[in-house]
Formats: structure tokens, C-alpha cells, sequence
């Protein structure tokens, strides 16, 4: 599946890229909390803008796998919620918010569980597609806001933006089924 998706993620970034210039956002510009919200929707531009935004504010952590993070200087909030990191991961660009907060985050966005739990990486997941006229990139691939919690973020809880190929959510899918039929 890993190997499907780096194919996906490649071909799409490629054609994207080629389609829209990166935009330029000076660090201060950038708005994390709206990107994980997906205000902007999704696209391979606006991701790799705020990306570079994020460099110029702090270094990345990259020791998860898959995934960047950036520690900002100081805390960003947005509707009662506190988080201090932005995260690249894959097609997702998001904020790791402070504590345990997924179901206070669905609520807040109208969120609507997950069936998956992404293999056992996520204990507690919410997720709401855009809507149709939001899906720019709809042929190819679902653009989602998503909430989730899981062992493996440290008492944080992650909210992102993110784009999951027709082929990856397939695979999700067909892998979701095979454990419920166990």
C-alpha cells in the first residue's frame, strides 16, 4: 500500500505542480490553523507554501515517519484550542493540537467518526469531507478534515487537511473489511 501511495502522491504532485505555481506566504501570513481546516482546500501549492512558510519559522523534526514537524515559537489558538506544531505528512498538512481533544474538535467542526483507525495508528478518529464543489482535485482523490487521536502523538491530537488518493481509500477499504470479517 506504502508503495501505491508514493506512486499516487507522486504522479499527482507532478501534475499539480506543473498546473500551479507555489505561492509565496511570508511566515507570518501563514495560517495553519485554516490550512488543517481546509480553508483553503487542499492543493499541492498551497501545501507546499505553507511548507515553505514553515521553514523560515523553525526546523523540522522529522523523526516520525513519514511526516515533518515544525515547532513554532510560540502557540497559535483558534476556537479554545492551543497547538505549537505544524505537520506535512504525506498529503496532509495539519496542526498537532494540544491534548486529547478529538471529540471537542468534531464538535466544534461537525466531525463524523471514522469507520478506519488507520491500522491501529488512530484510537479515536473524526473526519467530514468538503463538498463537492471544494473537491478540486475530485477525479484523482477525496479531500477530508480530519481529527484523531492515538498513542503515538503524545497527548496531542492531530487536525488536518488531507487528501487520500481513490486508490489509497480503496485499499483502506478492502483492508478495513478483511479485519472486520476476522
Amino acid at each position: 500500500m506504502s508503495i501505491r501511495f508514493c506512486k499516487s502522491a507522486l504522479i499527482l504532485a507532478a501534475a499539480t505542480a506543473a498546473a500551479m505555481p507555489a505561492q509565496a506566504l511570508s511566515p507570518a501570513d501563514a495560517d495553519y490553523f485554516g490550512a488543517a481546516l481546509c480553508q483553503p482546500p487542499y492543493s499541492l501549492s498551497g501545501a507546499t507554501a505553507l511548507y515553505d512558510a514553515a521553514e523560515k519559522r523553525a526546523k523540522p523534526d522529522t523523526s516520525g515517519l513519514g511526516a515533518a514537524v515544525y515547532h513554532l515559537p510560540a502557540p497559535l489558538n483558534r476556537d479554545g484550542f492551543t497547538a505549537q506544531d505544524v505537520i506535512f505528512a504525506g498529503m496532509a498538512v495539519g496542526m498537532l493540537v494540544n491534548g486529547e481533544v478529538a471529540e471537542q474538535l468534531a464538535k466544534t467542526y461537525d466531525l463524523q467518526p471514522e469507520k478506519s483507525h488507520l491500522m491501529g495508528a488512530s484510537t479515536l478518529g473524526f473526519a467530514r469531507l468538503l463538498p463537492d464543489a471544494d473537491q478540486g482535485m475530485k477525479d484523482m482523490g477525496l479531500i477530508s478534515i480530519v481529527a484523531r487521536q492515538g498513542p503515538g502523538l503524545g497527548g496531542k491530537t492531530l487536525l488536518a487537511c488531507e487528501f487520500v488518493s481513490n486508490e489509497d481509500r480503496a485499499n483502506m477499504e478492502e483492508w478495513d473489511k478483511k479485519q472486520s470479517d476476522r
